[in-house]
């Protein structure tokens, strides 16, 4: 079990979300509003990307540059032959926020856009980015990470 991982995967998302909604009503610098959610969605960014993913859920993705330039993305799945009930809960709370946060912050971008509050809008576009970017690696960890993982085993190994 892993309370602490579950809990700072959630809190991150949710304090930059939360700090989004009411920033107005506790500060008047616009700056220090952007900053402040910029490091929450970077914060949870790096916490999901490298501690909370390979915790709860065993999947684990990166971005390698070989020598030529060219970007690689790799996924990693380890495998786990039984998940018992309080890991398949961490699990499903894994997902869950994985799948929310990125919709809640699609919505802000359509509200930031139709309400004309276009200095919101470059962070609402870092949200979904760096959401989405984590999505985007865990879905494809756990779609296609058994057969990547073995490629990467064999290269580092072999």
């Amino acid at each position: 079990r892993h309370p602490l991982a579950t809990f700072f995967h959630l809190f991150f998302r949710v304090s930059a979300i939360v700090t989004y909604l009411f920033c107005d009503w506790f500060s008047n610098s616009f700056v220090a509003c952007f900053v402040t959610i910029l490091l929450l969605l970077s914060f949870d960014f790096w916490s999901v990307k490298n501690v909370t993913g390979r915790l709860l859920v065993g999947l684990r993705w990166w971005n390698q540059i070989d020598e030529d330039g060219k970007s690689h993305w790799m996924f990693e799945a380890k495998r786990v032959p039984t998940i018992a009930a309080s890991t398949e809960t961490e699990a499903r709370i894994f997902w869950l926020g994985l799948i929310i946060c990125p919709v809640i912050w699609t919505t802000f971008f359509f509200s930031t856009l139709f309400s004309l509050k276009l200095k919101w809008l470059a962070l609402v576009i870092a949200g979904i980015s760096l959401q989405t970017a984590n999505l985007y690696g865990y879905i494809h960890c756990k779609l296609g990470g058994q057969k990547t993982s073995s490629r990467v085993t064999s290269r580092l190994f072999g």
